[in-house]
């Protein structure tokens, strides 16, 4: 089985922020299968996904993003997931607009969320999949950036975004994370990354 956890933070005043691309990638994969998300251990939201070649939980953490750690964890644990099942979805700054970039292991690169999933798993060594949001005014607080909405004009971008992401979470469903990897990192193999950090 395989465990795709969207990062992000609960409650309707967070839903079109930045920080919130891990949700709604795993929201579209809910969408277009029909998946009913239910409460799941691990204080998240889960949801099974049938398909020809298996079965996938999606989830999304309700403990908010710095504290995603925990439960992604217990979400591996009862469900008896392979470290090689799993997949993390989230946002990153440090990946220009729209960017995605898929990798086996990494540091977090700054990331809260993925920094307390590191911290709880005791490892680097697991699947993640990025969405970048880009750092937007560099006059600007970081955290202020990624709890922004995004702008009207943003909007189109951002929704071809999360359905790439799907696309890619679905791939990772039915061939793998190499595939996912071979496919949208080399898509996106033209477009710089804002900084040299690997997350």
């Amino acid at each position: 089985m395989k465990l795709i956890v969207g990062l992000g933070n609960p409650g309707p005043e967070y839903e079109a922020t930045r920080h919130n691309l891990g949700f709604r990638a795993v929201d579209e994969v809910a969408r277009r299968h029909g998946v009913t998300f239910r409460m799941g251990p691990g204080q998240a939201l889960a949801g099974k996904l049938r398909v020809a070649s298996g079965e996938a939980m999606l989830a999304k953490p309700l403990t908010f993003m710095n504290l995603s750690g925990p439960a992604v964890a217990e979400l591996e644990r009862y469900y008896r997931v392979d470290r090689s099942d799993l997949l993390v979805v989230t946002d990153d700054v440090n990946l220009p607009m729209s960017r995605l970039r898929a990798r086996v292991s990494g540091s977090a690169g700054g990331h809260r969320g993925l920094a307390s999933v590191q911290s709880s798993l005791g490892t680097i060594e697991y699947g993640r999949l990025r969405i970048g949001v880009g750092r937007g005014d560099p006059r600007r607080d970081l955290a202020d950036h990624v709890l922004a909405r995004f702008s009207p004009d943003e909007a189109g971008e951002v929704t071809a975004a999360v359905e790439r992401a799907a696309d890619a979470i679905e791939t990772f469903i039915t061939d793998g994370l190499d595939r996912v990897m071979n496919r949208y990192n080399q898509e996106d193999a033209q477009a710089p990354r804002q900084d040299d950090e690997v997350g």
